[in-house]
């Protein structure tokens, strides 16, 4: 089969250093060995530029990530996640097994809709000066019912023995929780799963810490 020339161009990743949804991105690209340029959101800059024109026209929603992909642009990490797990050779990130990939989805979900979004930037910036509060107990909260979620499907990783896009997820939440000073030592499952994660060379190339848009304060 003849690939057409936009399927052979590197995708696009229009991102923020320290954005989980943008790392849950990079993590899924490495994983996949796929190679990928980055062009920056700084979220905080010049009052924000995910809000100007020029990105509104390109996520509507002015968030990170956007990527352009085969001829589209598509946001909502999860979906780009998806794509490429469909789209791309290289380790599969939803399982074959359809109660698996049901236990992923879960778990991604409710990190995705039921702990981060009520810690991003856009939440906390409207919260004021209680938002370390307003973040711990959001991220606690949801901590307390992915442990025992966790608990039950984790072998290795989030759901059994291979890597999966509820590990891409974990991650980067977990990097929240701390920078937060939520206590991630009374979950125990999420520590461990976490501390093992974070050795694996893709999870350590797309930190936040090593990024082309990191402060040089922050680059390890």
């Amino acid at each position: 089969m003849r690939l057409s020339i936009v399927s052979l161009a590197k995708p696009i990743l229009h991102g923020y250093f320290r954005s989980s949804c943008s790392w849950r991105v990079r993590i899924a690209f490495a994983l996949k060995g796929i190679e990928y340029e980055q062009i920056p959101v700084n979220l905080i800059k010049d009052g924000g530029q995910q809000l100007t024109d020029q990105y509104k026209a390109l996520n509507p929603m002015q968030q990170v990530p956007a990527v352009e992909i085969d001829g589209i642009t598509l946001s909502q990490s999860l979906a780009v996640i998806q794509y490429i797990d469909e789209t791309r050779q290289g380790p599969k990130l939803l399982p074959a097994c359809p109660k698996k990939r049901a236990q992923v989805r879960m778990i991604c979900d409710i990190i995705a809709s039921g702990i981060q979004p009520l810690q991003n930037l856009y939440v906390i910036q409207k919260i004021g000066a209680d938002k370390a509060q307003w973040a711990q107990h959001f991220i606690q909260r949801g901590f307390q019912a992915l442990e025992p979620i966790l608990k039950e499907t984790a072998g290795t990783y989030c759901v059994g023995d291979e890597i999966s896009m509820a590990d891409i997820c974990l991650v980067p939440q977990v990097y929240n929780a701390e920078r937060f000073k939520v206590d991630v030592g009374q979950f125990p499952t999420i520590d461990r799963l976490n501390q093992t994660l974070v050795g694996v060379e893709a999870f350590k190339l797309s930190h936040p810490s090593c990024q082309p848009d990191t402060p040089a304060d922050l680059r390890s």
